[in-house]
């Protein structure tokens, strides 16, 4: 592996950095991504009732996934209207949006920087490889073989990086718009459910009461 190293140049090194980052980013995406921890299936208003998820949203735990900080914010200013509690929620999931895309988008900058590091060792290596040979030494090849050693070697690490992180940053961009979506269903039946019901549920309790 160190040989490889040696004959692929100074340009290993930043090859070498992006292949960290992006080994980095991918298992730090991937645990923080998971669904259990973004949308907790006890949070959702699909197989739950209004006051179940309240009792959940009042404990400390909900605070620990995004949902349960969106759905909080709006509960938190019930009191206020709920206009207020809207803005409180959208303004809440804007921030749980922008850390949902965190490192993403360097995932997706580092699948494309890595192939074209990988051509500049290639172009480096075939200039080097020229430049060893002189008029007096042009029939000789193995002046060739270390600038094409380095060509090769730097073209194919820059790929072998690329080609998982652009698989990475696709799936990890379609996962977050999943999540936004679904995000934004679950506040908005939350909120409805949180006014619009209990005000309906209140006009018939006064109506029964008359």
């Amino acid at each position: 592996m160190w040989e490889l190293v040696k004959a692929g140049g100074w340009l290993m090194l930043p090859l070498i950095l992006s292949s960290i980052f992006t080994v980095a980013i991918i298992i730090e995406r991937y645990l923080r991504l998971k669904r259990s921890y973004v949308l907790p299936q006890n949070l959702l208003l699909n197989g739950n009732e209004l006051e179940t998820i309240i009792a959940r949203v009042e404990q400390n735990e909900a605070i620990k996934s995004p949902l349960g900080r969106v759905l909080g914010a709006g509960y938190a200013q019930r009191d206020q209207g709920e206009q207020f509690a809207r803005a409180q929620m959208e303004a809440t999931a804007s921030k749980e949006i922008s850390y949902l895309e965190q490192n993403i988008n360097f995932l997706g900058t580092l699948s494309a920087v890595a192939p074209l590091l990988g051509l500049l060792g290639t172009v480096m290596g075939i200039i080097e490889s020229f430049l060893m040979i002189d008029v007096g030494a042009s029939g000789n090849a193995s002046m060739m073989m270390p600038g094409i050693s380095k060509a090769l070697i730097t073209t194919a690490v820059g790929m072998l990086i690329a080609i998982p992180a652009m698989m990475a940053y696709r799936y990890f961009q379609r996962l977050v718009h999943e999540y936004i979506a679904e995000l934004e269903q679950q506040s908005t039946l939350f909120h409805a459910a949180l006014f619009f019901k209990k005000a309906t549920h209140a006009q018939d309790l006064h109506r029964h009461a008359g």
